[in-house]
């Protein structure tokens, strides 16, 4: 078994979680993590956004849509409307299957939209998402 510390040079891919809910936050930091991901979760858009301007080197941004102050959609737009940010691939998360609403983030270009609970198949689906 290889070890966990990536001797064959890879680097560990950096996500960038954002959910006001600490437990689902929590959730979905295991699955990553579970999945040798590298994870920083924050409460809110507005804490990701700073966390970006310190530490652009995320390889994705995996958000909840809906937050209090600025929604995982404002977020996205943000991201993707920045020249430094844009290429970070950015999923959004929902506990509401609602078609026009993943249309819209899917339009604004979110990498995958992510129906809550996640799943460990889904967390995987992402992996070939990354950048």
């Amino acid at each position: 078994m290889a070890s966990s510390r990536g001797g064959d040079g890879e680097r560990q891919i950096h996500v960038l979680a954002v959910d006001d809910s600490s437990v689902d936050r929590a959730m979905i930091a295991k699955l990553l993590r579970s999945s040798k991901y590298k994870v920083t979760a924050v409460d809110s858009g507005k804490k990701a956004l700073e966390l970006l301007g310190l530490e652009p080197n995320v390889n994705m941004i995996i958000t909840d849509y809906w937050m209090p102050e600025m929604t995982g959609f404002e977020l996205l737009k943000i991201v993707k409307e920045s020249s430094e940010l844009r290429q970070i691939p950015v999923v959004i998360m929902s506990s509401e299957n609602v078609p026009s609403r993943i249309n819209r983030c899917m339009e604004e270009g979110a990498e995958d939209f992510l129906l809550k609970p996640v799943r460990p198949s889904d967390v995987s689906r992402l992996c070939n998402r990354m950048r």
